[in-house]
């Protein structure tokens, strides 16, 4: 817990540094990265809000995911997790979406998709120089351990993949 809350401290020294504001579309996390976000003291000056989309029609709905990308590639590929971050940065008026999608266990996972396959991406769009600027960058894991491990390290990953793409950008 210390490693999370230390690059939830980090991610938002990064974004007051930036001056932009950061949002979550999660799944399998159910909430989890908005926490460790939000349990930052002062968090308020660069989160807004999140979006708990565990069900595909949540995916749908609140995140602007396709069902014809749901259909095709499934809930936990790297098509539905660009459009989760990409849906819930404009729906949220935030320049960074962080998104996640996985497979916790013990059930659910098959040959293609074992428990503990995990895709996390993150979009930012920003302004440089009076042009808009779209970053996107999604990448699958596949964790080991038991559900609660799975969900802490897809955490983990997600604040630590965030920070890394925000402090690329000069």
């Amino acid at each position: 817990m210390v490693e999370i809350e230390s690059l939830s401290k980090q991610l938002g020294d990064a974004l007051l540094q930036k001056g932009w504001t950061v949002t979550t579309a999660e799944s399998c996390t159910g909430g989890g990265i908005s926490q460790a976000i939000t349990a930052i003291a002062g968090s308020s000056s660069y989160f807004n809000c999140a979006f708990v989309t565990y069900s595909n029609d949540a995916k749908q709905k609140l995140v602007d995911v396709q069902q014809t990308t749901l259909e095709k590639y499934g809930a936990v590929s790297q098509q539905t997790v660009d459009e989760m971050a990409h849906g819930a940065l404009i729906n949220a008026g935030a320049q960074v979406g962080i998104s996640v999608s996985g497979i916790a266990g013990p059930g659910g996972g098959s040959e293609s998709k074992p428990v503990g396959t995990v895709w996390i991406a993150v979009c930012i769009q920003y302004l440089l120089d009076g042009n808009a600027k779209t970053i996107n960058n999604s990448q699958r894991f596949c964790f080991s351990g038991g559900r609660e491990d799975v969900r802490l390290s897809a955490i983990k990953a997600a604040l630590n993949m965030a920070l890394t793409c925000i402090n690329e950008i000069k």
